[in-house]
């Protein structure tokens, strides 16, 4: 039993190792990435100054003749360079920017949290049947005292509630039901206060996603102020994308922390009620063989 929990402890520090590898390579990689000129965002290609405009086009300022269609221009040196374009994901972080950082480095923390939870909240790990059979065995051959060792050693969920009644037997059966509650209760509340920082990126994720939106806003609102005429649908693309990826991402962080957070909620007000079940099953059979 020492062997399962302790294994099931490598595990959980393992994925808290893991989250730290990757805070660290978010933390180094992603400004670089930020700073690449991979991302520049180019809308048309520009004319180089100096250079004649390419045959069958007009000159500016002159209009075409009447009757006359404008002829295409031949392929070849005269042709226009292609816009250079950028693919959606370099497009999103370059919009999303410090706050699309945040939910990323948000984002790891919600997957090793999930992973820590999903590893601990087991039925194995909390009521190890193991554990239960050789209980249940030593109180039918009348070894309570190498029943209460047994559960003492042992770091399970539903063997600190054996122990903490058998500890208090001497006080009377009411007692020692008392303190199996009280460790009961407090596992418990444990077990939901490590499930609280899941709800927490749920409630938080939304709202960084919503300062996002605001700062892109203003952008385009200040793009608007600081043009003399009216801007250019590109001029406000930055200030919108930004409002909208990080809209965006912090959704895509919170409603999987929700999720998780309710599944894991469920799972341990039912196992709680398991190991209080089986406990006092316990107990009154520990009783009926003390009498």
């Amino acid at each position: 039993m020492m062997m399962g929990n302790s294994l099931d402890r490598n595990q959980t520090s393992l994925a808290y190792r893991s989250l730290s590898i990757l805070l660290l390579c978010a933390v180094v990689f992603t400004p670089l990435g930020l700073n690449t000129n991979s991302w520049a965002y180019q809308d048309e290609a520009a004319p180089v100054a100096g250079e004649a405009p390419p045959a069958g086009e007009a000159p500016a300022g002159e209009a075409a003749p009447a009757g006359e269609a404008p002829a295409a221009a031949p392929a070849g040196n005269g042709a226009a360079p292609p816009a250079a374009t950028e693919s959606f994901l370099s497009w999103m972080i370059r919009a999303s920017g410090f706050f699309g950082l945040i939910l990323l480095l948000i984002s790891f923390l919600m997957v090793a949290l999930i992973m820590a939870n999903v590893l601990s909240i087991r039925r194995d790990n909390l009521m190890p049947p193991e554990l239960i059979g050789a209980f249940e065995e030593k109180i039918n051959n009348k070894d309570y005292q190498g029943a209460y060792e047994l559960a003492k050693s042992d770091d399970s969920f539903v063997a600190r509630v054996l122990a903490a009644g058998l500890s208090k037997l001497n006080q009377g059966y009411a007692e020692a039901v008392e303190g199996m509650q009280e460790v009961g209760e407090d596992e418990n509340m444990a077990m939901e206060h490590k499930l609280s920082y899941l709800a927490l990126i749920g409630a938080i994720a939304p709202m960084i996603g919503l300062m996002g939106t605001v700062y892109g806003m203003i952008l385009s609102f200040q793009t608007i102020a600081n043009s003399a005429t009216s801007p250019k649908p590109s001029e406000l693309a930055d200030g919108i994308s930004t409002a909208l990826f990080t809209t965006l991402e912090g959704l895509t962080v919170a409603i999987p922390a929700m999720i998780f957070y309710s599944l894991l909620r469920n799972r341990v007000a039912r196992f709680s009620l398991e190991v209080g079940m089986i406990s006092e099953s316990l107990m009154n059979r520990f009783s009926a063989s003390s009498k």
